[in-house]
């Protein structure tokens, strides 16, 4: 979609030059443009049966707490980064720097770019998964730098959206472990003693 010329709201004159430079990219590489749709539309949902796998292998208190505390921490993020989008409203890069041409349409004008939900939700996700396995987390971790990457590589957002995204997600994620004691006295009394072990 071209869209009107650079101006106030453009992300900053860098940030909308790595914007323009990236997705110039991503449309020379025409082979790549259906995988890189897939998985920056989608691919945020592989959080969902990782969380549920993780809520059905925990044992005990202290596990099942770490394990809810991911699908816990996905909301809370995502309910913090819909009240940013709101405060801020910035303006989708599709719509304000010139002469690009997005793999994906362009999204309407209300529907606001900073911070991105999606790597806001993946953020989450890999801050949340650090508290229960460090090596787990690193592996997450690497999946909401490729989710944040493929969201401006698709030109759906600005370079500093992600990196909003990421740090949200992240600082949401690993309030976990201020929240887990909580956690834990709540799977103790709600519970049925026979899921938790």
């Amino acid at each position: 979609m071209n869209v009107v010329s650079d101006g106030p709201g453009d992300g900053g004159m860098v940030d909308a030059g790595v914007y323009r430079a990236v997705t110039d990219f991503a449309q020379s590489q025409h082979w790549l443009a259906g995988s890189a749709v897939a998985f920056g539309e989608y691919g945020v949902f592989l959080v969902v049966p990782v969380m549920l796998a993780l809520l059905w292998r925990a044992r005990g208190a202290e596990a099942l707490a770490r394990a809810a505390w991911v699908p816990i921490a996905v909301a809370v993020a995502l309910g913090f980064d819909t009240v940013l989008k709101s405060l801020f409203a910035e303006v989708r890069p599709c719509r304000v720097v010139s002469g690009v041409h997005p793999l994906l349409p362009c999204d309407v004008p209300t529907d606001y770019s900073f911070p991105s939900n999606h790597t806001v939700i993946a953020a989450a996700f890999a801050g949340a998964v650090l508290l229960i396995r460090r090596a787990w987390g690193v592996w997450a971790t690497v999946f909401a730098l490729l989710v944040g990457a493929s969201r401006v590589y698709l030109g759906a957002h600005y370079p500093h959206d992600v990196l909003a995204g990421l740090a949200v997600g992240l600082a949401v994620g690993l309030c976990g472990i201020a929240a887990h004691a909580h956690l834990v006295r709540l799977v103790d009394r709600f519970v049925p003693a026979r899921v938790v072990r």
